[in-house]
């Protein structure tokens, strides 16, 4: 019996030390944005779109990563059910080393969960969305609410409705979601 429980503490210890070693390897370095990057949701060029990018490669060993034409759409992918969830990295553009927002940069990625994003802001995704504009500080984020509108917040404070519901915000003394107000400014009623 003893042997038994020696046997079994030492292929635990090993299966322990084998998940530690798998955690420890770092993630596959980001790919740089080129004009071949198709996006997942929109089947359109990448770099076609203003704002912020991102791209997920779910395996350390796949030669391609899934691109995004937003930062928003590659959140949505990870929270989304039916996508999968083995992801070696998640990558979004760092806005805070980007040229322009019409030109976001093809290698200034950041670790998507290591981000700070401000949902809320004046401008708009590529697609005309509301976006999640990420930065690698705070500092960065701060500055550009300040500059932009928005609130700035971490990956997991990123809320899910404002994701997946249509990223519907509210302006700070409106009650109305800037959807609807929108739509009330272009349409007459009589």
């Amino acid at each position: 019996m003893r042997r038994f429980l020696t046997l079994a503490s030492m292929v635990s210890a090993l299966m322990i030390a084998g998940c530690e070693g798998e955690k420890s390897s770092p993630p596959p370095a980001p790919f740089a944005l080129t004009a071949e990057a198709i996006g997942r949701y929109c089947g359109m060029n990448v770099l076609e779109h203003a704002g912020p990018k991102g791209q997920v490669i779910l395996d350390a060993k796949v030669g391609e990563p899934i691109w995004f034409s937003s930062a928003r759409d590659t959140l949505a992918f990870t929270m989304l059910p039916e996508e999968p969830k083995d992801f070696a990295a998640v990558y979004v553009s760092d806005m805070g080393k980007a040229p322009s927002w019409e030109k976001p940069g093809a290698k200034n990625w950041i670790d998507a969960k290591k981000a700070f994003y401000v949902i809320g802001s004046a401008l708009r995704s590529g697609m005309g969305a509301d976006e999640a504009v990420p930065f690698s500080t705070r500092e960065a984020a701060d500055i550009f609410a300040g500059e932009n509108g928005g609130k700035v917040v971490s990956f997991e404070e990123v809320p899910r409705d404002y994701v997946l519901g249509g990223g519907e915000t509210q302006k700070p003394n409106d009650s109305a979601p800037v959807s609807e107000q929108e739509d009330v400014k272009g349409h007459e009623h009589g």
